[in-house]
């Protein structure tokens, strides 16, 4: 969802807070679009910093560009020249094709019986994950042959061990029997996804990697060139470059978010090889300010109880906006360039917060879910750890009914 505002930073004091006028109720996401297109040069930097040719980019949008907006952040990608887009469904390809992109979209989890007219249409490319998909595949492009005046394209998954999605490398030579009686398909690329790049600690990956190499050199053996060869998820794309291939496939680095590796150290390493901007920064105003005195309670079930005569300061965020449940009582935010405690049991539409120690604190002020307010900042990617989680699980978090602002 777009949303038009105004927007002024002067604020009261322009050094601890940011105010941002509009319409409704008071929280928002910032979307940074510069960040977006400096991730993916970044990456491009990384990638390519060999000099061994050119490897292709494909954005992964999913999810609703992983919460922040699939058309206005495909677009912004578009311009900063990504080469693929990633979407797991046809209804979200279709979108980014009716927004204008032109750039090949991969419909990364394939497709279900009936939607192969659609990916025809909308010209997006399917992945194909089992080999009887291939004849209904070839039925809708065999009906559009005049149109299309050539085969349509498709990636092959292969399962080397996530155990989710793809034909198995045993079937390489079942599916290449198949697809020899599908004229009007084409083997455009091949694909596998790896379960753990970011662990080094176990051998996983190494396994999921040679399993798929031996796949693809089944293929060319059957005289199947096996296309666009991609592997490599963020974690394998900033760690792992024996698996950059043709194509790698951004998803969380692309929005400014490194994983957490195994061992933790890599994760240093690997924001100095590839620096990246956070994209997203949450942010809602105050509602309320009380004087609780201490023994009372905050919250459903009264679970944070005051020690001492405490000021709690509601905001106009709740799970449903994605401030999630789990960080009532252990997560914070920052409100004049301080750290808060959020405090009970955070519901559908509020939270809470102590702001007993930071001064002058009043309703209208703002709160930083994610993002940096003067001198402090929180990340998603920092909050999902300690939650035990993953960065996605938060952006995907981000409610509907919070409305985006993009900005340069």
């Amino acid at each position: 969802m777009f949303s038009e505002g105004v927007f002024d930073y002067s604020g009261i004091e322009p050094s601890m807070t940011r105010a941002v006028q509009f319409d409704g109720r008071p929280i928002w996401a910032e979307v940074r679009l510069g960040a977006l297109a400096h991730n993916l040069r970044a990456i491009r930097s990384h990638i390519n910093a060999s000099g061994s040719g050119k490897r292709k980019v494909l954005a992964v949008v999913k999810a609703n560009a992983y919460g922040l907006g699939a058309v206005p952040v495909a677009k912004a990608l578009a311009k900063a020249a990504a080469d693929w887009f990633g979407v797991t469904c046809t209804t979200e390809g279709a979108e980014l094709r009716e927004a204008g992109i032109r750039q090949p979209i991969l419909v990364l989890t394939g497709f279900w019986p009936g939607e192969e007219k659609r990916l025809i249409e909308y010209r997006l490319t399917p992945a194909i994950t089992q080999c009887d998909q291939l004849r209904y595949l070839e039925r809708a492009a065999a009906r559009s042959a005049r149109k299309q005046r050539r085969p349509a394209g498709f990636h092959l998954k292969i399962d080397t061990g996530m155990n989710r999605l793809g034909i198995l490398p045993t079937d390489v030579d079942c599916f290449a029997r198949q697809l020899s009686e599908c004229p009007h398909l084409r083997l455009e690329g091949t694909f596998t996804h790896f379960a753990s790049s970011e662990v080094f600690t176990a051998e996983q990956t190494e396994r999921q990697e040679k399993l798929f190499c031996g796949a693809l050199e089944r293929l060319r053996a059957l005289g199947l060139p096996p296309g666009i060869v991609h592997m490599a998820n963020s974690a394998a794309l900033t760690a792992r470059p024996s698996t950059w291939g043709d194509m790698v496939r951004p998803g969380a680095v692309l929005y400014g978010y490194h994983q957490f590796y195994d061992p933790p150290e890599r994760k240093a390493e690997m924001e100095a090889k590839v620096p990246l901007q956070p994209a997203l920064s949450l942010r809602a105003r105050l509602i309320s300010l009380r004087n609780v005195p201490a023994g009372q309670g905050v919250g459903y079930n009264a679970r944070f109880v005051a020690r001492q005569a405490s000021r709690i300061a509601v905001l106009a965020a709740g799970y449903a906006d994605g401030l999630v449940r789990t960080l009532g009582n252990r997560g914070r935010v920052i409100i004049r360039g301080q750290f808060a405690p959020l405090v009970g049991t955070i519901s559908m539409d509020l939270a809470m917060a102590d702001v007993t120690r930071i001064e002058g604190v009043q309703v209208g002020d703002v709160a930083t879910i994610y993002g940096s307010e003067g001198p402090a900042a929180q990340q998603v990617s920092e909050v999902a750890h300690s939650l035990g989680t993953v960065t996605s699980d938060l952006l995907c978090a981000l409610g509907k009914r919070v409305p985006r602002f993009y900005l340069p």
